[in-house]
């Protein structure tokens, strides 16, 4: 090296890059070696630390060999921190801290000696307290330079970042509340004070992490007894208290809308929606620690500064109340439902706020998020009336302001439904307006189902009686245009865009859904089913439609049940015609719901059983090949997603059916399809089918079951296998690795034969007998009935080593493929 200094600066780049290869897994290295790998480099340690200790020598490479060190620190061990502390590397990088020009290497290798002595958690920390005792100091003598205007905004995000990764390392140490580590909380509160919203949010995750030491019952308190652990609980979230209170004031201005909001491009305004529910976010945590009604406390003397001398004077700025109403609308799950000194003068204030849409937004959103507190507070009868008012207000402005109304009107209904029993005309309405499309109010249709449920939830609480009629009222508005469709003629219906229809229908849903009165709504699905016919028989091509049309009738399935009475015939009878016209995937899952419900059900058993049977056998000679998979996804998702349902509710009609083997048939050409709802609907199916004698009703039919898969039980292993190396995604090898080791768990050494013998298959250019035979011993720890947590490791590793390339992943699926399917290769 010295005789060829030019070689340096490219082998300093070597000992940067070294250890930075351990982390990237863009090479294709088998697990074990590239933990062989970061063990040999750790070994060498403290070799490689001696030579970047020799280079500091030459001046002009002191910024390359810190680069270097920082790089090596991230393997986490190796040196101990007593021998770090005086460590030459060590000292320069923290002797550059006082330089004028701080020196980004430097910075890098202080924050990896940051993250080094919180490697091993709180046992890390106390290891490795000597080094601590050095880096702490060091960096606490740059506070001064937080508040600094002369420095640059660089440098002060350089030190901002150094005190955020001290107070994410350490806060187990810091929420015990000793004195020193309250220098590092004062010292993050001045980073959160910084007006660059960047700088400040660096501190945003370790508010969120001390909170939670500090709140959760399994936080480290070694105590012997209850009463001590809840005292000491309590004597750290007093020490905390005041820094918390000083949090809520930094960070609540940070949600104001700037003055030059309107002129916001669309990324922006993203941008600026992100900052506030980010400090929404930083808010719950303050009231986690303070306690939601003393949070409150402080947020409303911020609303008190903002609104005075409003007055009538429309022109007052309105940005410092609409902030403020923000925060407080975040805390509200926080705030006491019996909170009686603050919330009461809100809710008087927000009558007299000025009718500026962004903030009427904001009051509407803040009235909605306050509705258990209306609820239960006793001045909450007496404010009501306000705060519809409001709400019809909001509803009348601008189409945001009316959909957060909407939603508001709905928590109100929801919360408040028993006060409101006595208000249904003043509801009706509010609720006809809304639906029949009135140009005063600007509810957006989708907005509009807000309003249905709010009426929904309400009507539940009426006597039956009363409930009929009001449910019929509600249904008025919605069957005129659907009944008017109708008796333009088929011709006119059958051109209408689905969104006239839909509209109306999804409205339904809402009511089915929502209305908790069995007999009311099944005597109203009765009455509306003439109508309900003609839409299915004269829209059966529609796709749009038909999902509108399923979705209410699921509905009225689940809240009538077997109130249902003639009408779940007819409407079985309607969708297994169509299904085999317009192989509709909804009509599965209107299906799949019936069967939830009537499954068990033995007056219901025959007709469920042609159903059942009607379905599948369709599905199954529409579903030969991967293509049709791929052309069907929805079809495929539906139609298995039914058949576990058909295996949980009714397996005495599903297992010993006809249909069973063609639907494993089906399938096995199934899993591999690309679409992930579809794939994942086949493997739940197949684990269900493995698991059936996990349930009482199913071990019966385990006899029936083996007759179908043990035949095929070689080729559905070896498609399991082809899926977990690389036939399926990454992101399914989960769901994959759950099936096969069902399938180890019902069929036990035969499954692991099966396994055996498509293994062997893949060549030992692909995998190693090392890795095979890994592979093979977690199988047969499955089978033999081990605990499937541990056994999902060396799965995963199976599953990387065979794709760890593209080379290696089209050998193995070349050897695999046991059927002519489409297994595509997929990165």
């Amino acid at each position: 090296m010295d005789s060829h200094p030019e070689y340096i600066p490219g082998f300093l780049e070597l000992l940067t890059v070294l250890p930075e290869e351990v982390l990237n897994y863009k090479i294709a290295a088998r697990p074990e070696r590239r933990r062989q790998f970061e063990k040999e480099l750790t070994s060498q340690m403290e070799i490689a630390l001696n030579i970047l200790t020799a280079c500091l020598a030459i001046s002009e490479l002191k910024e390359q060999v810190l680069e270097a060190f920082a790089s090596w620190l991230r393997l986490k061990h190796g040196i101990p921190g007593s021998v770090l502390s005086t460590h030459p590397l060590v000292l320069t990088a923290l002797s550059s801290l006082n330089s004028e020009f701080l020196s980004e290497a430097s910075v890098n290798v202080i924050s990896e000696l940051i993250h080094y002595t919180a490697a091993g958690g709180v046992d890390g920390v106390s290891a490795n307290m000597p080094l601590i005792q050095v880096i702490v100091p060091k960096v606490m003598n740059l506070k001064t330079q937080l508040s600094d205007s002369t420095k640059d905004e660089e440098d002060v995000k350089a030190i901002a970042r150094l005190f955020a990764d001290m107070g994410d390392s350490y806060v187990e140490l810091i929420a015990t509340g000793p004195n020193e580590s309250m220098l590092i909380v004062h010292a993050l509160l001045e980073v959160a004070s910084h007006p660059e919203y960047d700088i400040a949010s660096m501190t945003f995750n370790f508010w969120h992490s001390l909170q939670l030491n500090l709140t959760r019952r399994e936080s480290n308190i070694q105590y012997v007894n209850e009463a001590s652990i809840e005292a000491e609980r309590n004597r750290r979230l007093l020490v905390f208290r005041p820094a918390y209170e000083s949090l809520v004031s930094l960070v609540s201005f940070r949600v104001q809308y700037p003055e030059d909001y309107q002129d916001l491009s669309y990324e922006d305004l993203k941008e600026f929606k992100q900052t506030k529910y980010a400090v929404a976010d930083v808010l719950t945590d303050a009231a986690s620690v303070l306690g939601g009604d003393a949070t409150l406390r402080i947020l409303y003397m911020k609303l008190l500064e903002a609104v005075s001398g409003h007055g009538n004077n429309e022109h007052k700025d309105w940005r410092p109340a609409e902030a403020a109403l923000f925060c407080i609308r975040a805390i509200s799950n926080y705030v006491s439902v019996v909170e009686a000194e603050v919330m009461p003068q809100i809710m008087a204030l927000l009558p007299k706020l000025p009718l500026q849409p962004q903030l009427l937004q904001t009051v509407c959103l803040t009235i909605g998020a306050y509705s258990k507190w209306l609820d239960s507070a006793s001045c909450g009868v007496s404010i009501l009336p306000s705060v519809l008012d409001i709400l019809m207000k909001g509803m009348g402005t601008s189409e945001e302001c009316a959909a957060a109304a909407a939603l508001a009107f709905r928590h109100i209904c929801d919360d408040c439904r028993k006060k409101l029993c006595g208000c249904l005309e003043g509801l009706f309405h509010i609720y006809n307006r809304t639906v029949n499309g009135e140009d005063s109010f600007k509810v957006p249709a989708e907005d509009s189902l807000h309003l249905v449920e709010a009426l929904s939830v309400v009507v539940t609480e009426l006597p039956p009686d009363d409930a009929k009629r009001a449910l019929e009222a509600l249904c008025i508005p919605i069957i005129s245009p659907l009944q008017e469709a109708i008796n333009q003629g088929p011709e006119i219906l059958s051109k209408r865009p689905s969104r006239q229809l839909t509209i109306h229908i999804d409205r339904f849903a809402y009511i089915f859904r929502y209305v908790n009165h069995p007999e009311v709504v099944a005597d109203a699905i009765q009455r509306l089913w003439p109508i309900f016919k003609a839409i299915f028989d004269l829209r059966a091509w529609d796709m749009r439609t038909m999902e509108s049309l399923c979705r209410a009738c699921k509905y009225a399935v689940r809240t009538s049940g077997r109130f249902m009475g003639v009408t779940i015939g007819a409407m079985l009878e309607e969708i297994q015609s169509l299904y085999r016209q317009h192989h509709q995937p909804c009509f599965l899952y209107l299906s799949s719901e019936v069967i939830k419900i009537f499954g068990s059900d033995p007056s219901c058993a025959d007709y469920l059983k042609n159903l059942i049977e009607a379905l599948f056998q369709h599905t199954t000679r529409l579903l030969t090949n991967i293509q049709e998979f791929t052309a069907r996804p929805d079809i495929a998702d539906d139609c298995f997603l039914l058949a576990s349902r058909c295996i949980r509710y009714c397996p005495q009609l599903f297992i010993p059916s006809s249909v069973l083997p063609s639907l494993v048939d089906c399938s096995m050409i199934g899993i591999t399809v690309q679409y992930r709802e579809a794939s994942k609907s086949i493997l739940h199916f197949l684990a269900d089918i493995f698991d059936l004698a996990n349930s009482a009703l199913g071990e019966q039919f385990i006899p029936i079951r083996d007759g179908v898969i043990i035949p095929r039980g070689a080729s559905i292993t070896r498609i399991l296998v082809a899926s977990l190396t690389g036939a399926l995604p990454k992101s399914r090898v989960d769901v994959v690795s759950y099936t096969l080791l069902a399938l180890m768990r019902a069929y036990g050494s035969r499954a692991l034969q099966w396994a055996k013998e498509c293994v062997l298959l893949i060549p030992s250019t692909a995998i190693t007998d090392v890795e095979r035979s890994r592979f093979l011993s977690a199988l047969s720890d499955a089978a033999s009935g081990g605990d499937t947590n541990g056994l999902i490791v060396p799965v995963e590793e199976f599953s990387d080593v065979c794709r760890r390339n593209r080379a290696v992943q089209e050998i193995v699926q070349e050897a695999l493929r046991p059927l002519e399917l489409n297994l595509g290769i997929v990165s």
